[in-house]
């Protein structure tokens, strides 16, 4: 007997292949076969003439979607439907979730099977649990399949019907979706709290001191003044900068502060209070999807898409259990392997005297069983997996935290005291704070947001020498502090997945695809960590809470998730719940419909921003960007704002700085000394430049070169300015050749350049001075690396030619490189972040 087994990657398909009996061929589906159109020409010819053809779904006949197979795929399908016809079985072993039930029941509508059929499914990749899920095969879960399709389908109406108005009223090519815009949404409320804020200064006082007779030193914080509390950060209003009570508390500033260090310099010192407090702590629960995807982020720096796209190689190889998961429980068999571990590892001291459990606290844990964790009955340790990189970070970090969840509890020590310094006038009061680890526990595997967990053990310990009520201390050293309070902080991808979930937004399945989507569209633009909203942002989000405010609204949004969660169960008829979102009186179609005509293009590309002294300074978001404007004697006048702006960069000071420029833009700041022709100095959407000319019919580009690093405008003299139009400058000759050398500034900086050899001008020279010999020295210098094309990883080999398939980058860009086909990634593809499946569909869609 011949069973083919299908599952959706083709690294699954190696994993698999290990642990099946002969007789079972198995292949990849790589990924869904179909879905909805995603252009007007995969919409079939017999559906362009009805009116819902755009949206790929008729909204007419009970949201009956269009599926079609996309080019890529065709080579796909036609190749499973070859094995088929030699196959007494077919087996769908795709993923146990929604998106794998349904690309399950999506082979069985287009192979058409006419041998019987079974629905495989497992959670990890290793012999017994194959074994086991071949002997407990089911049907397709049509109530998952339902769910899915109809996320699909909600995502598609309320995208194609709120995007095209987005369109029309601000700018082309942007986007709304359901889950999406509330993400946007999250971000542009941040920040406009942080542009509103208003900061505040507050002093307090540190004391070095040591208990008397000892030469122990610890230092102490003021707290209190005459018992009444001193004012902290959190006593100051965010939007004014003043007190919320300034009757509760004692503000200090820096003269009084001054004043009172003098005053208790002369004061006696004594601990008033001792408090000591025994605490215990149980471990963190194991992973699920978004915990993981945030502690990846803290502890590395991996974005959500990076953490996803490891685990799936780590799941694929049987490494860890399947990585889309919102249960915190953990089975029987993981449980004890998790107690070996620890037994093997750290003793029996360090094993939990029970074995412990975690309910879900997620209202959404549904398909998914168990948590992620190492995958078999004994877990590898991550020292003999021979993972490298990323590969080996994550699967370290699940391995840790799965094994501390069985671990004893870690048990603590807290001493606070009280320091009171007393003099005639005064009574101040000092606190300090020590802290011991009585017994480590799960401290000894895993501390949150830690990489070394032996590092952190000592770096939370802080030591105090033995202090007991009435002890003497003597003051060594007493200073004065000065803080400033904080805006609320920026999001991190880390803190919006946490925020995300803790609204019930979205599913942490999603939430990688969501962040890159946000920042593919330009709505968002990272820092390195930090996720900050763009002007375009603004608008989207200001247009969004005006005329459609529940598609920011995280409480409706979350609603929408609860209804799909029902479809999954078969609670919720998938049909009523489409309808009752999209048609009627209070469906999207009808809110899109009505406000359209209501929205002025003009006022949605106004941006309405929280700031102080723009009166009659307006910012507007345009075809090529940000701009601001202003009506002066009559005439508006506009200036595009640089791309490296942010929103809460804006003040009226640099808005008026870049106004003035652009007023004076017709007046040339001298001539050039050669030929007469005016120079000015302008600015654009890439920031302030400097011109050589006017623009005329047969001079429709003048000569213009940008201000370097860290020039400002106002220090762009006539002098200055020649020297930037001389760019690219040549130095002169190369004495081997007699080729010209020249310095210039290029995309990644200035540099210096000889018969196409380019090298780059170090910070501290300046490209405007630099001479001759300086520049044939910076030549002679051998490069770090070959020139040519470079390895950016290895993929691993093509599961069916066993082909090596790599990603390098050359002279046009990144690529893949598989036996002698060279193939360009696609547009949006980054090279860190192309895994073998898409270069394996990659290939076959080029023939």
């Amino acid at each position: 007997m011949k069973s083919l087994v299908i599952v959706e990657s083709p690294t699954k398909t190696k994993t698999i292949k290990k642990y099946l009996p002969e007789g079972y061929v198995v292949d990849s589906s790589m990924g869904h076969i179909r879905d909805l159109p995603s252009s007007a020409k995969e919409i079939p010819a017999k559906y362009k003439k009805e009116s819902w053809s755009n949206l790929g779904i008729n909204v007419e006949d009970r949201f009956d979607p269009i599926y079609v197979i996309p080019s890529s795929k065709k080579k796909v399908v036609k190749r499973l439907k070859k094995l088929l016809k030699d196959a007494d079985e077919l087996i769908l072993a795709t993923d146990e979730d929604r998106e794998g039930e349904a690309i399950s029941w999506h082979l069985l509508e287009i192979l058409k099977p006419k041998v019987p059929v079974k629905r495989m499914v497992f959670r990890e990749i290793t012999k017994e649990a194959v074994q086991k899920a071949l002997e407990n095969t089911r049907d397709i879960d049509m109530n998952l399949v339902h769910a899915q399709e109809t996320r699909r389908i909600l995502d598609r109406l309320a995208g194609y019907t709120v995007s095209p108005l987005l369109w029309k009223k601000i700018s082309p090519g942007l986007s709304a979706g359901r889950v999406q815009s509330v993400a946007v949404e999250f971000l542009v409320v941040r920040e406009r709290e942080r542009m509103k804020f208003k900061s505040a200064i507050y002093y307090d006082l540190k004391a070095d001191l040591s208990k008397t007779g000892t030469s122990e030193e610890f230092n102490a914080d003021l707290t209190h003044l005459d018992e009444k509390r001193l004012a902290s950060g959190k006593d100051f209003d965010e939007n004014t900068g003043k007190l919320k009570k300034p009757d509760a508390v004692v503000l200090l500033d820096e003269e009084k502060a001054s004043k009172l260090v003098d005053d208790l310099k002369e004061a006696d010192w004594s601990v008033s209070k001792v408090d000591v407090k025994k605490q215990k702590r149980n471990p963190a629960p194991p992973f699920i999807t978004s915990t993981l995807q945030q502690e990846a982020n803290r502890k590395f720096g991996f974005s959500a898409r990076d953490t996803m796209s490891v685990a799936q190689k780590l799941y694929e190889k049987g490494f860890i259990t399947y990585m889309r998961t919102d249960s915190t429980k953990l089975s029987g068999q993981a449980i004890g392997a998790a107690r070996d571990a620890i037994t093997d590892q750290y003793g029996e001291d360090y094993l939990f005297e029970r074995v412990r459990n975690y309910g879900s606290k997620s209202k959404s844990a549904q398909e998914a069983h168990e948590a992620i964790r190492p995958s078999g009955s004994r877990f590898v340790h991550p020292e003999k997996t021979g993972l490298r990189g990323r590969e080996f970070k994550l699967y370290d970090l699940i391995w840790k935290r799965t094994i501390s969840t069985q671990m004893a509890q870690a048990e603590l020590e807290f001493t606070n005291v009280t320091i009171r310094a007393t003099n005639e006038d005064t009574t101040a009061d000092f606190r300090t704070s020590g802290k011991k680890i009585l017994f480590p526990g799960f401290f000894r595997a895993y501390v949150e947001g830690s990489d070394n967990p032996d590092e952190a053990l000592e770096n939370q310990e802080k030591y105090l020498p033995p202090l007991n009520e009435g002890d003497s201390t003597e003051l060594n050293n007493l200073d004065f502090v000065s803080h400033e309070t904080k805006p609320p902080a920026r999001y991190t991808e880390a803190t919006l997945v946490k925020e995300l979930e803790k609204r019930g937004v979205g599913r942490p399945s999603t939430y990688a695809s969501i962040i890159s989507t946000i920042q593919n569209r330009q709505y968002a633009r990272s820092d390195g960590k930090r996720l900050i909203p763009t002007f375009t942002a603004f608008a989207v989000s200001s247009l969004l809470e005006n005329h459609f405010p529940d598609l920011v609204d995280s409480d409706f949004t979350s609603s929408l998730e609860d209804k799909l969660d029902a479809v999954a169960r078969g609670k919720q008829d998938p049909v009523k719940y489409l309808d009752d979102y999209y048609k009627g009186e209070n469906g999207l179609k009808a809110k899109v419909d009505q406000q359209e005509d209501k929205i002025n293009p003009q006022e949605a590309k106004l941006l309405d921003l929280p700031l102080d002294g723009l009166e009659g300074i307006k910012v507007s978001v345009g075809r090529f960007g940000p701009y601001a404007k202003v009506e002066k004697d009559g005439e508006e006048v506009t200036t595009s704002l640089p791309q490296d702006m942010d929103p809460s960069d804006i003040t009226a000071d640099k808005l008026e700085e870049l106004i003035k420029l652009s007023e004076e833009e017709d007046k040339p700041i001298g001539t050039h000394p050669e030929n007469g022709e005016p120079v000015y100095l302008l600015s654009g959407r890439y920031g302030p430049y400097v011109q050589l000319g006017d623009v005329t019919e047969d001079n429709k580009k003048p000569k213009r070169v940008s201000l370097l690093k860290g020039m400002k405008p106002e220090d762009v003299d006539l002098d200055l300015a020649l020297k930037l139009l001389e760019l690219p400058r040549t130095l002169g000759e190369h004495p081997d050749d007699g080729k010209v050398v020249k310095a210039g500034v290029g995309r990644y900086g200035p540099f210096v350049v000889h018969d196409g050899k380019f090298k780059s001008i170090p910070k501290r020279e300046s490209v405007l001075t630099i001479e001759l010999d300086r520049a044939l020295a910076l030549l002679a210098q051998k490069n770090k690396s070959k020139r040519g094309s470079s390895e950016i990883k290895d993929l691993g080999k093509h599961p069916e030619t066993d082909k090596p398939i790599r990603v390098l980058t050359g002279r046009y860009g990144p690529y893949i490189k598989h036996g002698k086909k060279n193939i360009s990634l696609p547009k949006g593809e980054t090279p860190e972040d192309f895994t073998l499946d898409k270069a394996v569909q990659l290939i076959a869609s080029k023939g």
